[in-house]
């Protein structure tokens, strides 16, 4: 403590008597009425307090266990040995105009390795202010980041030119995409558009880094100088990681369902959607902030609930393709969601779903009955409750017959199965008690499918596990977990995205001998991520694939060797080549 000159009686009195810090302040106050037994009211109006406010201060201060009113000196060494042998250097580097980094940079070649935070210290205790903002000429000539060119579709050039790119697996994909016309899908849908960057444009970009399975798009700074991606979405450069969350941010969800009915019109041609049957499924997508408008949800992965992005998926489940998502859902809406998708799928393809298969908390029971008054079969699980688990327990040996599932893959193929008749909120339903299926427990399945027989229900449900493959797939290629968002509204559009990314690796598994059943990211490993170096003339665009081990399964797909003109390049061909 440094001894200074003396302060007068009357000075020291009033440091006690009228504390100016918070903490003296309720130390006297609690002290005038504790220890002196001075009165509440008389205490409270002396200190500054309102008697209301006094009295919960005396409570909190009984109930505290270690009430903390003086600060201990910490223990330990009192200099910093780092910061004090440098101190006379970075004062030097600093009057030679050397930023914090270039003094750390330099700290580290003479032995003295201090980081930057460290250096700014050692200024600012010198009484250093911060150096004014350079510019690029004034700095130490040193390697830095390259300046990209901004994003402008009018600046997209097909000038005669040869390089090589990172991303040529994703020129797999433009046949298709011509097909679809994506410009058309994305007027459909009123996306959000600029003359720098037309909504078509912006429709690839975002499209190219959810085919490239980038997990967040801040990555996509690894890729701004690829010409090949640039290319694939028509500009003269990707759009930026500020652009894309921007611009994601300014699509509503009523845009975001346009967006998936403009693509199930154009993607009808292909079947990929027969809609015979449809697996439903809810998933919880981690978020890890603290946004006001994001709600807890359980989430599986993770066996609790906490804050994340409630989504709902639909998936086709003979073309094994996601078909509609919805990432706009709040609290007590998650039982309405499946007439939504009717609603979608009425609205897009003029009939309504004839299969539905769902987990047990998708909906409610009465839910399930106007399902059942709609004509529409479904199949799901009902809920172990202990009175349900009492009764299958009581069932006698003689009731169960054991059924054999023609599955000859599957490990248990003869379960034990029990069905009958149940009425829930007024509606009649089969019901099936089905053990010996690899579960510890009985499954109880919950259907209004009166004519199949037991065995193909059995079969049906037990396909359903095929969504929760997809979404595993989703989870690990696409990165649903990793959507890059703060609200429901940006991972609404992410989502819609994904459903255009797996239906267009859907398609082209198709015609790839042996990987049909193949999942993105084994597609992706053995056939997308793959270089290439193309070749911009005056009559076309060609890219040829480096050799790798998958390339002759491309070779013999059909889609080398042809010329397929591209709109969004003026109407300049691509021809692949390997």
């Amino acid at each position: 403590m440094p001894i200074g000159e003396p302060k007068s009686l009357s000075t020291c009195k009033r440091f006690f008597r009228e504390p100016r810090l918070p903490k003296q302040r309720q130390y006297e106050a609690l002290r005038a009425y504790f220890l002196e037994e001075q009165p509440s009211a008389q205490v409270a109006r002396q200190f500054g307090y309102t008697p209301g406010s006094f009295q919960v201060m005396c409570h909190h201060f009984r109930r505290d266990p270690e009430p903390v009113f003086f600060t201990s000196p910490r223990s330990g060494p009192r200099i910093q040995p780092k910061k004090s042998a440098a101190r006379d250097l970075i004062v030097a580097l600093r009057k030679q105009n050397h930023s914090i980094y270039e003094i750390s940079e330099e700290l580290k070649t003479r032995s003295h390795p201090l980081s930057p935070t460290a250096v700014r210290e050692v200024l600012k205790a010198e009484g250093f202010a911060a150096l004014p903002r350079r510019l690029d000429e004034e700095r130490p000539d040193r390697p830095r980041p390259t300046v990209e060119p901004v994003a402008d579709a009018r600046s997209f050039s097909l000038a005669p030119r040869r390089f090589l790119t990172r991303c040529g697996g994703l020129f797999l994909f433009v046949p298709d995409l011509v097909r679809l016309h994506p410009d058309e899908v994305a007027e459909a849908a009123h996306l959000p558009g600029s003359k720098m960057i037309p909504s078509g444009h912006a429709l690839h970009s975002a499209l190219a880094l959810k085919l490239w399975s980038l997990e967040r798009k801040s990555h996509v700074m690894a890729l701004v100088a690829d010409e090949g991606l640039a290319l694939f979405a028509g500009l003269n450069a990707i759009p930026k990681k500020s652009y894309l969350s921007e611009y994601s941010s300014r699509i509503t969800h009523s845009q975001t369902t346009q967006l998936l009915a403009a693509f199930h019109q154009q993607v009808g041609q292909d079947n990929l959607f027969p809609g015979r049957s449809f697996n439903l499924d809810f998933h919880s997508v981690p978020y890890y902030g603290e946004h006001p408008v994001v709600e807890r949800h359980y989430v599986s992965m993770r066996s609790r609930r906490q804050k994340s992005i409630l989504t709902f998926l639909a998936q086709d489940a003979e073309g094994h393709a996601f078909c509609y998502s919805n990432a706009d859902l709040r609290k007590g809406e998650e039982a309405e969601e499946i007439f939504r998708f009717i609603s979608f799928w009425k609205r897009t393809h003029g009939d309504l779903p004839r299969h539905l298969v769902f987990d047990s908390r998708l909906t409610t029971y009465p839910n399930l009955v106007r399902l059942d008054k709609m004509d529409i079969q479904f199949i799901t699980l009902r809920r172990r409750s202990p009175k349900l688990l009492k009764q299958i327990a009581l069932l006698p040996r003689s009731a169960w017959r054991t059924v054999e599932l023609d599955v000859p893959t599957r490990k248990y193929r003869t379960p034990r199965v029990y069905e009958e008749s149940v009425r829930l909120e007024g509606g009649n339903f089969r019901q099936l008690f089905i053990e010996d299926l690899g579960h510890d427990e009985p499954t109880i399945l919950l259907t209004n499918d009166r004519r199949s027989s037991t065995v193909t229900l059995i079969t049906r449900y037990a396909q359903r596990m095929l969504i929760e493959n997809a979404l595993s797939d989703a989870v690990r290629f696409f990165h649903m977990n990793a959507l890059s968002s703060a609200v429901g509204l940006k991972v609404d559009f992410d989502m819609a995205l994904l459903v255009i990314a797996s239906s267009l690796y859907r398609l082209l598994a198709r015609t790839m001998r042996g990987y049909a059943d193949a999942q993105a990211r084994q597609i992706f490993r053995d056939l997308i991520d793959m270089p290439a170096t193309v070749d911009v003339t005056e009559t076309g665009v060609t890219v040829d694939f480096h050799r790798r081990a998958h390339l002759p399964i491309v070779m013999a797909s059909g889609l080398l060797n042809k010329q397929t003109p591209v709109p969004w390049w003026h109407g300049m061909p691509l021809r692949l080549t390997g």
